[in-house]
């Protein structure tokens, strides 16, 4: 019988979220070990299994890999979910590394003294840079970005709309084939269940997370 895949990161969205989602919808059952205080984490450091001594860290198939994007790669790749062919797949990664662009500008809000000119940026680029590549995508897609099949493309492209939508509402109002998408994913049964409460989905990061986080990783606050 094969181990459960384990997660090591704190108790919040951070860049574990993204490998939550992939194995969610990869219909892979996964447990998660957090680190709420700076000894847990110096233990894994300690124990050599943190190669640059960063975390998201995922047990999987007797590894503990570690950076996000090539965890995301090995989900991707084991679960079929990374393209039929090299074509497909650096399409794939163009379009997810542009998400993971975007979404890490709003991972870092809850560590700025004053986010609002960092909303701005986001809103600004999202609506000029990042969303028009995926409006005329998925306007020539009849159902998914990429091949004609569920990719990591995809599941990105959810979790980052729902993010923007957490901070802009309305941002998709001149996307109309970016929002008929998300609604056509949002029906897959593993993201349907990932969105209802109880999931492992972890909720917008408040005072907690930013509060555990600099306390595990020591982070230091830009002073404006």
């Amino acid at each position: 019988m094969a181990q459960r895949v384990v997660l090591h990161y704190f108790n919040g969205r951070g860049k574990m979220e993204s490998i939550r989602w992939l194995l969610t919808v990869a219909e892979v059952e996964f447990d998660e070990k957090f680190l709420d205080t700076r000894e847990e984490y110096e233990k894994l450091v300690n124990d050599g299994v943190l190669m640059f001594q960063q975390v998201p860290m995922v047990e999987i198939d007797g590894m503990k890999l570690i950076q996000t994007k090539a965890i995301l790669h090995y989900i991707a790749e084991k679960y079929n979910l990374h393209g039929k062919d090299l074509k497909d797949r650096v399409m794939i990664n163009m379009y997810s590394e542009g998400l993971m662009d975007l979404m890490e500008m709003i991972m870092i809000l809850p560590f700025l003294p004053d986010p609002k000119p960092k909303l701005d940026e986001i809103q600004s680029k999202a609506n000029e840079r990042y969303l028009p590549v995926y409006e005329k995508v998925a306007l020539t897609g009849p159902v998914y970005l990429v091949g004609g099949k569920l990719s990591l493309a995809d599941v990105l492209l959810v979790e980052c709309t729902l993010m923007l939508e957490e901070k802009f509402p309305a941002i998709l109002k001149d996307f109309p084939n970016v929002k008929s998408f998300q609604g056509r994913m949002i029906q897959i049964p593993a993201i349907n269940r990932f969105l209802q409460p109880g999931s492992k989905r972890k909720p917008p990061p408040g005072e907690n997370y930013a509060k555990t986080a600099i306390e595990v990783f020591r982070i230091k606050l830009p002073t404006q």
